[in-house]
């Protein structure tokens, strides 16, 4: 049984064959949840995003902010060596993650249904731009193309903008989120007798599963979703609003919200007012609604609204920069910023586990991002034992 203070995946072995974001993404989620990866990378350049900027004394910080805390071993799979080794980590390892085009692991002999037959515990792990099946299976695709294909791009931005790319990689990181979901739950398939499965999970699919309303509106009312810059499609008001010295979010979702906003802004009129009776109404008259809000919000600062509106229990909160929001204390007190000492960076500074566990304690130490095949010499010893 395990000890009720472990991390849930302790235990586990992922061997991870992916590169750049989406799997990779994957299994660190994995590593915070308590998993052992493995991380098989091309000998000499090992991970394309290695190579990526920005750099930190000549190290990539793109790959280092999501490989910390994981182990590599260079393998040439068309190395007959290589492909030993390869053979002996997969008969140990519970899953396999990878994210190449399909057909690429069945070009090297190792595609699920090889793997399954010779490892029947193994669980493989796939994201891929278009996923196993359809007519684009076997394109080529990044982020970017997934986020113009699945509509979140004709959605994104100003009114009247060109098409906006979301500001982080959302097509990866989606893909990454999902994967991660499905082999925890063939984890758990498996360990409730179900065997070993594939998880397929596609770039193309995680960017419609996250389009929220825009599609059951498309397809049950024929309405096509715009940008809308700040502004909820539905809600009002639900956007970002202009104050005294910069910018705030006012979110008042509901008819008791949008009545405590009004007393808290001292504008009894917002209430009595006929055409903001209803979220209905607010929404028709949406840009009055702004203005009229804004020449009230412009007579304080940021600062002074939200201590106002917070202690009115309005949901508001500030337009953070990257170098604001990581100075948050709230942001402090979540352990949400974790620091790795590097041989090469010095301290490194990644993202902590947004995953908190009851009775488990937070992971106080880490190991930096490894370089290509650093850990070489550590894991055949432990194929090594594990033959003894």
């Amino acid at each position: 049984m395990q000890d009720s203070k472990a991390p849930p995946l302790q235990g586990i072995t992922i061997l991870d064959l992916s590169r750049v974001l989406a799997g990779p993404y994957c299994t660190l989620i994995l590593s915070q949840l308590g998993a052992r990866i493995i991380k098989v990378e091309i000998p000499g350049t090992g991970d394309d995003s290695r190579a990526f900027g920005p750099f930190a004394n000549g190290k990539s910080l793109y790959f280092a902010s999501i490989n910390h805390d994981k182990q590599s071993i260079a393998l040439n799979l068309k190395d007959p060596a290589d492909r030993k080794i390869f053979e002996e980590l997969a008969g140990m390892a519970d899953v396999l993650v990878e994210n190449y085009r399909p057909g690429t692991m069945e070009k090297l002999g190792y595609g699920w249904e090889v793997l399954h037959e010779k490892y029947p515990n193994l669980i493989y792990g796939a994201a891929s731009g278009f996923g196993d099946t359809g007519p684009y299976s076997r394109r080529a695709a990044y982020d970017m193309v997934v986020q113009g294909m699945g509509g979140i791009m004709s959605m994104t931005g100003q009114p009247g903008s060109p098409p906006t790319r979301v500001g982080v990689s959302i097509g990866d990181l989606a893909a990454g989120l999902y994967l991660t979901i499905g082999i925890v739950a063939a984890i758990h398939k498996r360990a409730q007798g179900g065997g070993a499965v594939k998880v397929d999970v596609a770039m193309l699919d995680c960017q419609l599963a996250m389009l929220e309303d825009a599609l059951p509106n498309y397809l049950c009312l024929g309405e096509i979703a715009h940008p809308q810059g700040s502004r909820h499609p539905e809600i009002a008001p639900f956007q970002v609003f202009s104050t005294h010295d910069s910018n705030m979010v006012i979110a008042a979702g509901n008819d008791h919200l949008f009545e405590l906003l009004a007393n808290a802004l001292d504008r009894p009129d917002l209430l009595e007012n006929p055409n903001y009776k209803t979220n209905a109404l607010r929404r028709a008259h949406i840009d009055l609604l702004q203005a009229d809000m804004e020449r009230t919000l412009r007579k304080h600062t940021t600062k002074e609204w939200l201590d106002i509106l917070n202690k009115a229990g309005v949901p508001c909160g500030p337009v953070n920069s990257i170098a604001e929001v990581v100075k948050d204390p709230q942001v402090a007190a979540r352990n949400m910023i974790v620091s790795i000492p590097d041989p090469v960076i010095g301290n490194l500074q990644v993202v902590g586990n947004p995953i908190k566990i009851s009775g488990v304690p937070e992971q106080t130490s880490h190991t930096p991002p490894p370089e290509v095949d650093g850990d070489r010499a550590a894991i055949l010893e432990w194929l090594k034992q594990s033959k003894s």
